[in-house]
C-alpha cells in the first residue's frame, strides 16, 4: 500500500483525529465521507486524482474532490452504461469509450468475445494507470489485448471519425471542467457522425432529482440526431440523489432480441432489470414529454 505524507487538499480534513472528504455538489450540498488512508494522491496535467480507502464505499477515485466511484456500487453504473446499449446492438465489433478512465465499462465490454476492438479515449493518462493500480474492484487491472488506450481530448478524438463504431459508450464525469463539452449538441452530432449506419451510443445524462436541466437539454440534443431515443435509470448510491439516468441515441429500432446474451458473471443487470430499467417514474415522464 501506498501512504502519501503530503498536504491535505482543501476538500479533506481531519477533524478529532479521523479524516474526511467532502464533496460539494451544487454549492448547496455538501457530502462527507470518513477516510481510512489516502492510497494515491497526485495532480496531473488536468485534474487532482486521488484513490482513497473509506469505511462504507471502499476504495473510491476522486477527482478535484468529487467522487467518480467506488468499489461497492462502481458495478452498477458500468454494467448499465455499457451492457444495456451492447444488448440492442444485433453484432458489436468495434467500441469507442470516451472517459471511463477508471476503466471499469472497457472491463464490461470486455466481456463480449464478438467485440473485436475496444478504444478508450481519457484525457488524463493518470486516472487510468491510478485506477489500474489501486482500484482493482473497479477495473480489474484490465490488461485485455482489445483494448486501445488513446491519451487524448475526446471531443477532438471523435470529430476524427466518420462510420467507424457500432457503439459508442460516452461515460463522462460531471458537465464541468474538462467534461463539459461531453454534453454538448456539436459532440452528439460528431458522435453520431461516428456511428455506423446501425451504429448506436449511450452517455449517462446525470440525476433526474438534482440534474434535470441537463437530462432534459441532453434528451433533447440526441432526439435531434437520432431517429430514436430512449432513457433509462438505475440506482447508484454514490451518486447525489441515488438515481442516475443515461440516455441512448441509436440510427436502429431500439428492441431487445427474444434472448438476450449478458455475461453470467454481472452482479446487478440480469434480463429482468434490463426490460424495467427503460420503465421511468412518471415526475420524469411528465419533464421529458
Amino acid at each position: 500500500m501506498k501512504h502519501v505524507s503530503k498536504p491535505l487538499p482543501p476538500y479533506m480534513k481531519t477533524e478529532n483525529g479521523e479524516l474526511w472528504l467532502t464533496e460539494d455538489d451544487r454549492e448547496n450540498l455538501k457530502i462527507s465521507y470518513r477516510i481510512k488512508d489516502i492510497i494515491f494522491s497526485e495532480q496531473s496535467p488536468f485534474q487532482h486524482v486521488m484513490i482513497l480507502d473509506s469505511y462504507d464505499f471502499g476504495r473510491m477515485l476522486v477527482l478535484d474532490g468529487v467522487v467518480q466511484t467506488t468499489s461497492i456500487d462502481g458495478h452498477i453504473y458500468n454494467e448499465m452504461i455499457s451492457h444495456v446499449p451492447l444488448q440492442f446492438h444485433p453484432a458489436p465489433k468495434k467500441v469507442l469509450i470516451i472517459g471511463g478512465g477508471d476503466c471499469g465499462a472497457a472491463r464490461e465490454v470486455a466481456k463480449y468475445e464478438q467485440v473485436e476492438e475496444i478504444h478508450l479515449v481519457e484525457i488524463d493518462e493518470m486516472v487510468v494507470t491510478s485506477c489500474k493500480n489501486y482500484l482493482p474492484d473497479v477495473s480489474g487491472n484490465l490488461s485485455d489485448p482489445r483494448v486501445r488506450y488513446v491519451y487524448t481530448d475526446g471531443v477532438a478524438f471523435v470529430k476524427e471519425h466518420v462510420n467507424t463504431y457500432d457503439v459508442i459508450i460516452i461515460d463522462s464525469s460531471d458537465p464541468v471542467g474538462p467534461a463539459k463539452e461531453l454534453f454538448s449538441y456539436d459532440f452528439y452530432a460528431s458522435v453520431r457522425r461516428a456511428l455506423k449506419e446501425d451504429g448506436l451510443m449511450v452517455c449517462q445524462s446525470q440525476s433526474p432529482i438534482f440534474h434535470m436541466d441537463v437530462l432534459k437539454q441532453t434528451y433533447a440534443n440526441i432526439c435531434q440526431l437520432f431517429p430514436y431515443a430512449s432513457i433509462y435509470t438505475a440506482t447508484v448510491p454514490t451518486y447525489p440523489g441515488g438515481l442516475w439516468s443515461f440516455t441512448i441515441g441509436a440510427n436502429i429500432p431500439l428492441s431487445l432480441p427474444e434472448t438476450t446474451s449478458l455475461p453470467s458473471d454481472t452482479k446487478y443487470i440480469n434480463e429482468a432489470v434490463l426490460k424495467q430499467c427503460f420503465q421511468l417514474p412518471q415526475f420524469m415522464r411528465k419533464e421529458l414529454v
